[in-house]
């Protein structure tokens, strides 16, 4: 009977394809489980995912297809302009992050989560893909390890709501591929290009994947090479093509690094580790902690790890290596120094073990290097299985622990314990895969829903695009007038990030690179802010619609509010530099307009009649009223919220007086807003303001009138790049300015983000390096990729 016999790419396919697709079944089935979106009515976009990823991967989608207000550089929407290049290279550089441009715009929900799928079955692929270049062994188990890797309770838990983490997931094993490359000579362009495209998807985790990866060579040195210069050499290649590779990214890195560093500072914490016995309970499935390491990999993968030690067929010192490097990453995450230097050196503000993916890719590792060895012994199996049962009994006396994830682990455990047996027989080793696929497949998928469980349960959540979406961005699209005026989005908001995801040029934003500037600066004026000072809400207030040119705002009722204001740049009269008071938002507002506006109360609490009432008080948590109008809920919890300027309405006279419906703040202020000097002051504006405005991607340019003295003011933050009429830009009280000479006529102003030109110069020369080591191995007659057997 003839043989039918695979092509080599059929061959090479198949466990990366295999591991794949295990890792997409699991991932879908668990969501499926937990009826969250897309399966079911339960919100899938909690915490940071619907509050920042949605809304950018939205302004992804709108660059894709020519609908942005910016470019690449420089974003018009979001807080009133801010620059884009380093949130571009934080949350939407990776290779994946495109394919949202196939779906429909209201379906960026679900193209978000298929993405973010695609990237943990990518994950997969790449483990298997690894795994396979170490040693030889069989593909299926090879894919069966690379699932349980991508499926790892911190893969599952936590990078699935913050999709940006996932490209560490991924990076891991190809920086580890690379790794492979460098110890035997092989493919000295392609690995470069490996590091860069990694560094650049996701600089973070990336960072945490390298310094894993380099562990994961040095043992592969040590056991494999002999002779100091042999591995020094090894060392010194894998090293130059990190470096170079890094280099490569520089165009987006140094923008990044640049502008964390110029961001609102976050929360600064000092570093707690967790119990043992949570850290053990977290070897489960089924457990959810927001502040404990997610290391479950399935059952059957730490059986392996904890059986390696006692698997004679693997020589001594290979286990010793493995098991000891298991080990110590794992206690790394509980030492103070060492957790500092897998973050880079500050501790997170949000879950402080986004290392733990590293952790999991080693124990897959030291797994897959014991099994390439054979299937180990029945002993060697009772004694690992012994090692999980102390482990699991020393979680006991954590409140992380539950019946189902000890009968979930149990369970697996014996047929994962059966499945390994059955390997050493012939006969049996196809029923033997299946089970162990099976085990994996109902762990991962158990886990992945109680997760959900657990995040809906303790982390806001938000709507995925539905009927309120649409008929915000239709409304807001209907009242479009940029560049003549911007329109915000408004308040309530729907996500930090409204503008972004539903149009308009607003004012709120939410980054990791907030500017310290721009979060000053509106604080100054009364806005509120969640997430400590990251995340600025939009002022609803027509003093500051009027300096920021927002000509129409969207209301809670669905309508729009349209003012007249100034256009995006006025003139300034010529005076002494002007600052911020520290304890007035009603006095920081008059004099950035330039005008007198607000009156003070006839007495406590009572705002003459006909102005309007506006009430400051940033630590107040609760809702005030005029004792005749409606309640209004202000939200200060500090120091992670505070509460905006909240405007409370027309004022009647005595009848009006203000009235707080819990305990009265220690800190507050009533202003009265008399709308004729707004309109005079507005008026005033626009008789000096600029005669034209053109804007683009990146710039802006407007034609002053005649005779203009004083200062340009841009209605645009004062963040570092702004140049003006071939000057460094200025500012004027927080926004961009440029003094005026005598007789300049036009204004022409132009963003580049800090570090880009020396970027792009660190590309060109780590080009120019890749070129001459590309021509080097044509010289020496071999092609670059194919010296060597198969990686």
């Amino acid at each position: 009977m003839p043989t039918t016999h695979r092509s080599p790419l059929r061959r090479a396919l198949f466990g990366p394809a295999l591991a794949a697709l295990l890792t997409a079944v699991a991932l879908c089935a668990g969501d499926a489980a937990a009826r969250v979106f897309p399966y079911g009515p339960r919100h899938r976009s909690v915490n940071d995912l619907g509050n920042q990823f949605v809304p950018f991967h939205a302004q992804l989608w709108d660059l894709l297809h020519g609908r942005a207000e910016g470019g690449l550089l420089f974003n018009w929407r979001s807080g009133y302009g801010m620059s884009f290049l380093p949130d571009l290279g934080t949350y939407l550089t990776s290779p994946f992050a495109v394919l949202v441009g196939l779906f429909p715009r209201a379906d960026i929900d679900l193209a978000v989560y298929v993405v973010t799928v695609l990237k943990t079955a990518a994950a997969a692929a790449a483990m298997c893909r690894l795994l396979l270049a170490q040693c030889r062994g069989p593909r299926w188990t090879a894919a069966l390890l690379g699932a349980s890797y991508a499926l790892c309770g911190w893969s599952v838990i936590e990078a699935a709501y913050n999709p940006m983490w996932l490209d560490g997931l991924i990076a891991f094993p190809l920086l580890c591929l690379t790794g492979e490359w460098a110890l035997r000579g092989r493919r000295a362009v392609l690995a470069p290009l490996v590091v860069a495209v990694c560094w650049t998807a996701n600089f973070y985790t990336a960072y945490m994947a390298t310094l894993g990866a380099a562990l994961v060579l040095l043992v592969r040195v040590v056991l494999t090479r002999e002779g100091a210069r042999t591995r020094l050499a090894v060392i010194a290649r894998a090293a130059g093509t990190t470096v170079l590779g890094i280099v490569l990214a520089a165009p987006v890195l140094l923008p990044l690094f640049l502008s964390s560093g110029q961001a609102y500072p976050g929360w600064n914490r000092e570093f707690l580790p967790v119990s043992w016995a949570d850290l053990f309970a977290r070897l489960l499935p089924g457990t959810y902690s927001f502040s404990s390491p997610a290391v479950f990999v399935g059952t059957g993968t730490l059986l392996l790890v904890a059986a390696l030690p006692f698997h004679r067929a693997v020589p001594l010192r290979t286990r010793l290596w493995w098991s000891g490097l298991t080990v110590a990453v794992a206690l790394s995450l509980q030492w103070a120094p060492t957790h500092l230097a897998w973050h880079l050196f500050a501790t997170p503000n949000g879950s402080p073990y986004r290392q733990t993916f590293v952790l999991a890719g080693i124990a897959v590792i030291a797994a897959w290097t014991g099994l390439a060895a054979g299937p180990p012994r029945p002993v060697a199996l009772a004694a690992g299985a012994g090692v999980l049962a102390a482990a699991v009994l020393r979680a006991g006396g954590s409140p992380l622990v539950t019946a189902p994830g000890y009968a979930l682990f149990g369970g697996g455990l014996v047929l994962a314990g059966a499945a390994w047996w059955g390997l050493r027989h012939r006969r049996l080793a196809r029923p033997a895969a299946g089970l162990l696929a099976l085990v994996l497949l109902a762990q991962a998928a158990a886990t992945t829903a109680y997760g959900h469980r657990g995040k809906l349960g303790g982390l806001d959540d938000y709507p995925s695009w539905g009927p309120a979406h649409t008929a915000h961005a239709e409304a807001l699209a209907a009242a479009d007038g940029w560049p003549a005026y911007r329109t915000d989005p408004g308040r309530p908001a729907l996500s930090g990030n409204d503008p972004l995801l539903l149009g308009g040029e607003g004012g709120s934003y939410y980054s990791s690179h907030t500017p310290d500037v721009f979060t000053r600066t509106m604080a100054a004026l009364g806005a509120g802010w969640t997430s400590r000072g990251r995340n600025v809400q939009s002022l609803d207030n027509p003093v500051t619609d009027a300096v920021f040119a927002v000509g129409a705002r969207l209301r809670s009722d669905g309508t729009v509010r349209r003012t007249q204001v100034p256009p995006l740049v006025t003139i300034r009269p010529p005076g002494p530099p002007l600052s911020y008071a520290d304890d007035s938002p009603f006095a920081n507002q008059e004099a950035l307009l330039g005008a007198r506006v607000y009156e003070a109360p006839l007495a406590p609490g009572v705002c003459r009649a006909g102005t309007d009432a506006y009430l400051w008080a940033p630590e107040y948590n609760a809702t005030a009223r005029l004792a005749d109008g409606p309640a209004f809920r202000l939200n200060g919890s500090a120091p992670r919220n505070r509460a905006a300027l909240q405007p409370m309405g027309p004022s009647s006279g005595a009848s009006s007086a203000l009235v707080f419906d819990a305990a009265a703040p220690p800190r507050w202020t009533l202003s009265c807003l008399d709308r004729h000097r707004l309109d005079a002051a507005v008026a005033a504006l626009r008789a000096t303001a600029a005669t034209s405005v053109r804007v683009g991607p990146s710039g802006i340019r407007a034609g002053l009138p005649e005779g203009a003295t004083g200062t340009a003011v841009l209605s645009v933050p004062a963040i570092a790049g702004w140049t003006c009429n071939d000057r460094p830009a200025s500012a004027h009280l927080g926004l961009v300015a440029l003094p005026l000479s005598p007789g300049t006529g036009q204004l022409s102003c132009t963003f580049r983000p800090p570090g880009l030109l020396p970027g792009l110069a660190a590309l060109a020369g780590g080009l120019g390096v890749l070129l001459a080591v590309a021509l080097h191995g044509r010289h020496r007659g071999r092609a670059p990729g194919q010296a060597g057997g198969p990686a």
